[in-house]
């Protein structure tokens, strides 16, 4: 019985396979089509082309293969080496993100030693305190809250009593349970897009932490719009991101949260701020000085 279970994930995972191999053929034309030829001095691009961007011949020529080699990796039968997908990517203009997204595709890690950091460093802290007049939130590159500064915990709530996964922004996003409101429409697509990339990234540099990989592994399991987003190649990065937060004490807030890369321990700052001179501003004035009052009463 154990031979044939073994038997059976064998079969899935080739499958599988198989099928990151077929969307990274999918890619690999999609992405040729919006090379412009006139990028390339000694490319002839007189007449009529039947494709917008490079042909594949011309793929070939400038990555260093054969034509008959890049049809076959378009048609998911051949699995390129990590120096051919480096040349790929090259000739491709691709960006760094879509590049490790190819990785990932084709078996093959952009790997960095040891786990996802996860402890705020003396530097991170010191710039906490010194950013106390705005709502902050420190992150892991998982999207993890890690800390709160004393306004971003007026702000959004206490986490200490949740557990990790609860405190993961994607897992409250996609399974509803997230207590900000995003824009809707367009905003709200590229965030979580934006989010399943930044996942992505992370597992790609972090293939070993097993924290991450259940993550993953269960944000497929609950959510079809993850796995939709994250077979489809989402490579744009979370910067920022409007939204409303539903306060218990002074109502619905409308922020702006900002993005900050922290080098120490590849960690991320969200910082929220209203529009100054709004009734939205004057809400985070009144919780600041609510959040001081408590402070010292306690």
């Amino acid at each position: 019985m154990a031979g044939r279970r073994t038997g059976r994930a064998g079969h899935v995972f080739i499958l599988l396979f198989v099928y990151e191999l077929r969307r990274f053929g999918g890619l690999l034309r999609q992405w040729r089509d919006r090379v412009t030829p006139t990028d390339f001095d000694h490319l002839v691009t007189g007449g009529s082309r039947r494709t917008p961007g490079l042909r594949r011949e011309e793929v070939a020529e400038l990555s260093d293969v054969s034509a008959d080699y890049v049809k076959r990796l378009e048609q998911g039968r051949a699995r390129p080496s990590l120096q051919v997908l480096k040349s790929l990517a090259s000739t491709l203009s691709l960006a760094q993100a879509e590049y490790e997204h190819l990785c990932i595709l084709t078996g093959h890690s952009i790997t960095q030693p040891g786990r996802v950091n996860r402890r705020i460093g003396p530097a991170t802290e010191q710039l906490l305190d010194r950013l106390d007049a705005v709502p902050v939130a420190v992150f892991d590159a998982t999207w993890t809250l890690l800390r709160y500064n004393s306004l971003g915990a007026a702000l959004c709530g206490d986490p200490s009593r949740s557990a990790r996964r609860e405190r993961n922004m994607a897992w409250r996003y996609f399974t509803s349970t997230t207590n900000c409101a995003a824009e809707p429409g367009r905003q709200d697509q590229d965030f979580e897009a934006s989010l399943v990339a930044d996942l992505r990234e992370t597992a790609s540099r972090h293939p070993s932490d097993d924290e991450l990989t259940a993550l993953i592994t269960a944000l497929h399991s609950v959510s079809p719009r993850f796995t939709e987003l994250w077979r489809g190649g989402a490579s744009r990065r979370f910067e920022r991101r409007s939204g409303v937060i539903d306060h218990p004490d002074i109502g619905p807030v409308r922020t702006d949260s900002t993005v900050l890369t922290v080098p120490e321990g590849d960690l991320k700052l969200l910082v929220f701020t209203a529009e100054p001179g709004s009734a939205d501003a004057g809400k985070l004035a009144k919780l600041q000085t609510l959040s001081s009052e408590k402070q010292l009463s306690a």
